[in-house]
């Protein structure tokens, strides 16, 4: 099972065409992505709480390595805030051992766990019942949940209307020259959902697309414009 699955995306970016043209670019990026890569169906979990920790677990390393962790923490049957919150701290460690920092990681698992079950018994609907900036605070709050982390978890285990920004967004919007190369998290977070719809799915979409995008050519050091579908597009390598 995917997480916030749609395939409405398509009619709702067309109706918001035109509405700013300083914005422009960022329909054009969206609806050539779409047609080159087709919808993304991400992110990849079997339940809200393995989103969650995965959110957590992705910070500063690769997605097959939150992988690995993930699977090991499966096989020791310790995906629900229960489970984990049983394991030792020894073998809380071995198992995100793949992901990096796997001590700090650790200790921001149980932390995550501890308030999900105690603000919440654990229950993905009663925490997203909290109107998601309150909930925004809550998490920004618990040790080692910074922006990226708490509004992935609001938009892919929630379903919430809020754009996630990551270093794929930010260095793609840089390069195509749609933000300044200073820009912080909340200037390219609000450019994005001034451009689009205050829709979840639409989110999800056009942040999947962006990774993507981010996985396969526009890499840090060595970018591949000539295969990137953005490659005929206004862009600087910086």
């Amino acid at each position: 099972m995917m997480l916030l699955v749609h395939d409405a995306v398509t009619g709702l970016q067309m109706r918001a065409r035109g509405r700013n043209s300083r914005d422009q670019p960022l329909h054009l990026i969206y609806r050539r992505l779409r047609g080159t890569l087709g919808p993304q169906k991400w992110w990849p979990a079997k339940s809200a709480f393995e989103m969650m920790i995965g959110a957590i677990l992705t910070q500063a390393t690769n997605w097959h390595n939150v992988e690995q962790a993930i699977g090991r923490l499966r096989r020791a049957h310790a995906l629900t805030p229960q489970r984990l919150l049983s394991l030792s701290r020894e073998q809380l460690e071995r198992g995100v051992r793949p992901a990096g920092y796997f001590q700090q990681k650790a200790k921001r698992l149980r932390v995550f766990a501890e308030w999900y079950l105690t603000q919440y018994r654990g229950r993905r609907g009663q925490m997203f019942r909290t109107p998601w900036q309150q909930l925004r605070e809550e998490l920004l709050a618990l040790q080692g949940i910074g922006p990226e982390t708490a509004d992935s978890m609001l938009l892919y285990a929630g379903g919430q209307p809020v754009f996630v920004v990551d270093a794929y967004t930010t260095r793609i919007l840089r390069r195509h020259r749609l933000m300044r190369a200073r820009a912080t998290y909340s200037e390219i977070q609000a450019r994005v959902m001034r451009t689009w719809p205050h829709r979840a799915s639409v989110y999800n979409e056009v942040h999947a697309l962006l990774v993507a995008v981010g996985k396969q050519w526009c890499h840090r050091r060595v970018p591949d414009c000539t295969r990137c579908p953005l490659g005929h597009l206004p862009h600087t390598l910086r």
